[in-house]
């Protein structure tokens, strides 16, 4: 975003929430830095100074306030980014990636030096790699200081801190206050059966459709729907669990309950909860691009994925079948190959199957499920390729580049490979202009005109397809 210090002022001073979580201001008579919504008394123009996001107010010595919460702001579509390669290495760092791995393999991993990775992010965000990540990890811990009764040990770890030393440190250095300062009014820690935790958004939010639409594709065994709440196994690196997901009362927020046991990887879950939801689009921007398309539904999300791999085997078995059909087929694939577990809900009973899992069975005992030979043979070219990293279907990576491996392996053409573009890769621009249901919505009868009617839609055209697609469902 290209700001604008009078039209930001302004905002300011209206308290305007359109744009909460697009900018952060500094006030230097304070040395603090808030939301646009903040209700604290209005600030000279002369002591503000606006920044695109929350590391680069503390890149500038500025400490987060206690009233407006910055950490509370929701996030940014990544397609608010110029440079493509800082919005990879962004979603990638939201993700934790630097709590294992160096800025240097970070860069590797997208093909680029460490040097003009810092380069590319300094000037789309103000930061440097490791900046933006400590900022996340520093905002995680102090919600959760406030918000929750876990330890202070335990948040250290659960917001990516290599050392409870580390984190005191560090949390002393940018905040200058101690963590346990931020509890001087608590009563103590007590044990928990689950972890809580609010992802706020941008309004509207089609909760009902989007929820409607992700259960309505669950893998039974793995995913469940109780009432305005969603439900899942989680496996990450070593640990496993169940999420819960619903609306916040009166706010513009989701609720996730964790597993205490998925403490240690809050981090990444977290990301994959804002993926599935979409939880960073820009309702307003995408609406006014979309115009009366999107005016039925303006708060309309495309339901991502929390597991990529997952997506994509779903995509797989979903080719010329009904929604119906393709769902019963998932349920088994998870109930045949997938990890028993005991939670205390009904309906999540297993873990979905690994690639790694996946590639131990064949065309055979694949089709057995009433899957047919070609796409059970699709599934297994697919783990095959993941588990040996062939394709990643890592957020993050490179978009073009993983479609066109995906469309080497048997089975996945370019409606494949655009849907799983929309959903598990998290393009908004992706489009399967073959679609025979676009067709239909549009009135058109080929892929060519296809693509020229949605070309106005650009860079939102993955949203015009949610649309497009829940116009035929006469809603």
């Amino acid at each position: 975003m290209n700001l604008n210090d009078s039209a930001c002022y302004q905002a300011l001073a209206t308290h305007d929430p359109r744009f909460d979580g697009r900018f952060f201001v500094g006030v230097s008579s304070t040395g603090i830095y808030c939301r646009p919504v903040c209700r604290a008394k209005l600030p000279a123009a002369k002591n503000c100074a606006f920044f695109p996001n929350a590391a680069a107010a503390e890149r500038a010595g500025y400490r987060p306030c206690l009233r407006c919460r910055p950490e509370l702001a929701p996030g940014r579509s990544r397609v608010d980014a110029e440079s493509r390669l800082a919005a990879r290495a962004a979603s990638r760092i939201e993700d934790g990636v630097l709590e294992s791995k160096s800025v240097t393999e970070l860069a590797a991993d997208l093909h680029t030096s460490d040097r003009h990775l810092r380069r590319v992010m300094l000037e789309a965000f103000g930061v440097s790699p490791v900046e933006m990540a400590q900022t996340g990890r520093l905002l995680l811990a102090k919600r959760l200081l406030t918000d929750t009764d876990l330890p202070v040990t335990e948040i250290a770890f659960a917001a990516g801190f290599g050392s409870v030393r580390r984190f005191n440190a560090l949390f002393q250095e940018r905040y200058r206050l101690n963590p346990t300062n931020l509890r001087e009014n608590r009563e103590g820690t007590r044990p928990m059966d689950v972890l809580r935790y609010e992802l706020p958004y941008k309004p509207p939010l089609g909760w009902q459709e989007l929820l409607a639409y992700v259960t309505g594709r669950a893998g039974h065994g793995a995913e469940a729907r109780d009432g305005d709440v969603y439900r899942r196994t989680v496996r990450m690196n070593d640990k496993t669990g169940t999420i819960s997901v619903g609306p916040a009362a009166g706010r513009d927020a989701l609720v996730v309950e964790l597993s205490p046991s998925l403490a240690g990887v809050m981090v990444p879950v977290l990301a994959r909860v804002k993926r599935l939801f979409d939880l960073d689009a820009d309702p307003v921007a995408i609406t006014e691009r979309l115009g009366d398309l999107a005016a039925g539904c303006p708060g309309l999300r495309v339901a991502g994925a929390f597991d990529p791999f997952e997506l994509t085997v779903r995509a797989i078995l979903g080719q010329q079948v009904s929604v119906k059909a393709a769902t019963t087929l998932a349920g088994r694939f998870v109930m045949a190959f997938g990890t028993p577990v005991e939670t205390p809900y009904v309906g999540l009973t297993h873990l979905h199957p690994t690639p790694e899992r996946v590639t131990q069975e064949t065309v055979d005992s694949i089709a057995a499920l009433g899957i047919v030979r070609a796409r059970a043979k699709s599934i297994l070219a697919l783990a095959n390729a993941v588990a040996t990293g062939t394709v990643s279907l890592t957020p993050g990576g490179d978009i073009a580049e993983t479609t066109q491996k995906l469309k080497t392996l048997p089975g996945i053409g370019e409606w494949t490979a655009q849907y799983i573009a929309m959903r598990a890769l998290g393009d908004p621009d992706a489009f399967p202009h073959t679609d025979l249901g676009l067709y239909k919505a549009l009135g058109t009868t080929n892929p060519k005109d296809t693509l020229a009617r949605a070309e106005a839609w650009r860079p939102w055209r993955a949203y015009a397809v949610m649309h497009l697609w829940r116009s035929l469902s006469g809603v």
